[in-house]
């Protein structure tokens, strides 16, 4: 008896698994895009609500503007790599919020939001780029519902994963919300330190994709690194450190370097 079930449980794992565009790494997906969009319309939208949105400003028109040139280049990439049917799940949305928190954020399909606070540190159109990239790679790696279904594992086991969905939306607003970094548990950090890192490397390739230099991903954690006052409380972050980010960055730098210079010698 406990083979089989072991057998079925394999077999199910087996199944939900994908890989993320890019990276090539496996991935657990019981969620994919395309199941969580009814809730992240919703949620998105009260997200909007309960903030000042700043979208028809000239700061949130320059979110729009590099928003848009991104998602371009991430869909021309996809479709050159094979995806076009997450090209098809892709709903982008960007946003300006009112905020002083110094954050951004983007939900499954590509609803981004950016807070006023993280603007002093972007100052320009190449350090939006960075940010960009790397909350679009979150959108494009699925790495919302890969920690939605890492963490319904977790919390209800296999059998109650029709259960969660249909009959307790409750439970599956609120781990939508932690899966995107609007709450937090300290049992699954691990996991988005992980989802970060990986997202750091592809929104270097997709920065320089779209034409900003990726240079300037590392100059913009440096300002970050300038600022903070909690480096090295990496353990109690759902982000890598600055300095631990920098590093990784830099290592990654060649390969990104030579898609943007290749990128202007075509043009």
């Amino acid at each position: 008896m406990k083979k089989s079930i072991l057998f079925i449980l394999t077999a199910f794992l087996y199944a939900s698994c994908s890989i993320v565009p890019l990276t090539g790494r496996n991935q657990l997906a019981i969620f994919t895009t395309q199941d969580l969009m009814p809730l992240v319309k919703d949620e998105y939208k009260e997200s909007l609500k309960e903030s000042k949105v700043l979208t028809s400003t000239k700061e949130g028109q320059e979110i729009v503007k590099v928003g848009n040139k991104m998602a371009e280049a991430v869909e021309l990439y996809l479709k050159e790599q094979g995806y076009d049917s997450l090209v098809n799940e892709l709903e982008w949305e960007f946003n300006l919020l009112e905020d002083e928190e110094v954050n951004a954020w983007c939900m499954p399909g590509g609803k981004v939001a950016f807070y006023t606070g993280i603007l002093p540190f972007t100052r320009d159109e190449t350090g939006i780029a960075v940010i960009m990239g790397h909350e679009l790679a979150h959108a494009v790696a699925n790495h919302a519902g890969e920690r939605m279904s890492q963490q319904i594992l977790l919390e209800l086991g296999v059998g109650s994963i029709d259960l969660a969905m249909g009959q307790d939306p409750t439970l599956t607003q609120e781990m939508l919300l932690l899966s995107i970094g609007l709450a937090s548990e300290l049992k699954i950090l691990s996991f988005s330190r992980k989802h970060e890192l990986e997202a750091d490397r592809m929104g270097l390739i997709f920065m320089a994709k779209a034409g900003y230099d990726p240079r300037e991903a590392p100059l913009f954690w440096g300002r970050m690194a300038e600022d903070s006052e909690d480096d090295g409380l990496t353990f109690l972050s759902t982000h890598p450190g600055h300095s631990k980010r920098m590093e990784r960055l830099n290592s990654l730098l060649p390969e990104a370097i030579a898609i943007y210079e290749q990128g202007k010698g075509s043009k």
